[in-house]
């Protein structure tokens, strides 16, 4: 038997309600705030990654999955990568396609994304080699800190519809790349006597960027990581009131968060602020739920225009894993049918086909099979496929035009015409 590879899975329609969920949230949200939807392919040129993300960090050090593309007779192939974040492709796209040259000054192309990402990293719970992300991406000529509480508004909105509680935003400033410099030496300073003592991964960190040590979730590397100096502690003064006037945006909107000077996320391309929100409740080590940051330079990295990007992104499978069991209880119910048909012998079957076409034309979902059982296994699966109503059609019903539509939670019934049921479930 053929299965799914390690690090993929199905998600099964026992579970698509709550993706369905978090999805139409989501959008809601992004309609509220002036967010268009975007889609780019899930493969780009290697380069883009490469140069967007940066080589230093574990996703392209070792989490990419890049395969040489066919080439010509005239030609070889080019390198190419399955997308393991969008933040890149959307910014390609925005330099490529000239979103920015219809824009005023100071006005922002507000754009979001929703689609598969591939990493090759170690399974484990909430994490796939092929997950699903949401995220949005805020890019113009204004680094307005409001910009960034504004999103986060969205977020807190977000996580309240969904009824997600317990959760921490965390917040910090990485600073700009051109004062980073001095920090990274003294950094280095502090890591270079405990190179024995860190993990294989940190010491390839301590070569190419520093910083990523903070990433590590090795328990021995965290003893280390602990005593080492912030990035907060040497931010220039523009970054640290850019991070003091976010701070003071989202204290107006009642907004509460904690300051955490170690998290610099995993991407090279953070400037100035960064954010995660953790959930406390039944996701475990794994319980980020939502990252993002500010990320100006990018755009230039890439051979466009100066451009001020922020944005977020967060992982559908583990949104899905942190929704309350009994709203995910709630949402598998409101996915049953409206109305399950029973019918007896083969005389109303027929009629129960053009009850059903009009029944499902008055907006009412409906379920039946096109078997003739007995009215108690027929009744049994009725209760299976967990619709709240069962409509019984047996001849008496076909000469009538009244049919019985039972209640399958009360268990009382009552007999109605094809109107008087739409009506009353409706």
């Amino acid at each position: 038997m053929i299965q799914t590879v390690r690090g993929t899975r199905d998600i099964l329609p026992a579970d698509m309600p709550l993706w369905h969920r978090v999805e139409d949230v989501a959008r809601e949200g992004f309609r509220r705030y002036g967010f268009q939807e975007i889609r780019t392919p899930i493969f780009e040129k290697t380069e883009l990654f490469a140069r967007g993300v940066g080589e230093a960090t574990d996703i392209v050090h070792k989490e990419m999955y890049t395969f040489i593309d066919r080439g010509r007779e005239d030609r070889e192939g080019e390198s190419l990568t399955l997308r393991p974040e969008n933040t890149a492709s959307v910014v390609r796209s925005y330099i490529q396609h000239r979103m920015y040259a219809d824009k005023s000054s100071g006005e922002s192309t507000k754009l979001f994304y929703t689609g598969p990402m591939f990493r090759r990293e170690r399974p484990q719970a909430g994490r796939y080699r092929q997950f699903y992300q949401i995220g949005v991406e805020v890019l113009g000529t204004s680094d307005d800190p409001a910009i960034e509480a504004e999103v986060i508004e969205m977020l807190d909105w977000f996580l309240k519809e969904l009824k997600i509680p317990n959760t921490t935003l965390l917040i910090n400033s990485v600073g700009e790349p051109a004062t980073r410099a001095v920090y990274l030496e003294q950094l280095r300073r502090a890591i270079e006597p405990h190179l024995d003592e860190l993990c294989g991964d940190c010491r390839h960190r301590f070569e190419t960027n520093p910083l990523r040590v903070f990433d590590c979730k090795v328990e021995s590397c965290q003893k280390i990581i602990l005593t080492l100096p912030t990035i907060t502690d040497s931010l220039d003064d523009g970054s640290r009131e850019h991070f003091e006037q976010f701070k003071a945006h989202l204290d107006a909107r009642g907004i509460a968060y904690t300051i955490n000077p170690r998290m610099v996320r995993g991407l090279d391309y953070y400037t100035k602020t960064a954010f995660e929100i953790v959930a406390h409740d039944g996701l475990g080590a794994q319980n980020t739920i939502v990252g993002g940051g500010r990320y100006d330079g990018l755009s230039e990295t890439l051979g466009g225009p100066p451009t001020k990007g922020f944005g977020f992104a967060f992982g559908l499978d583990r949104m899905v894993m942190a929704l309350p069991e009994e709203e995910a209880e709630l949402l598998r119910a409101a996915d049953a049918p409206d109305i399950y048909i029973v019918f007896l012998g083969q005389g109303a079957r027929n009629h129960a086909l053009m009850v059903a076409k009009e029944l499902r034309s008055a907006g009412l979902a409906v379920g039946m099979e096109f078997e003739d059982r007995k009215m108690k296994k027929a009744m049994t699966q009725a209760a299976k496929s967990k619709a709240r109503y069962a409509l019984i059609i047996g001849d008496d019903e076909v000469t009538s035009g009244r049919y019985g539509l039972k209640d399958l939670t009360t268990g009382e019934q009552e007999a109605l015409s094809l109107a008087g049921i739409a009506e009353k479930l409706k």
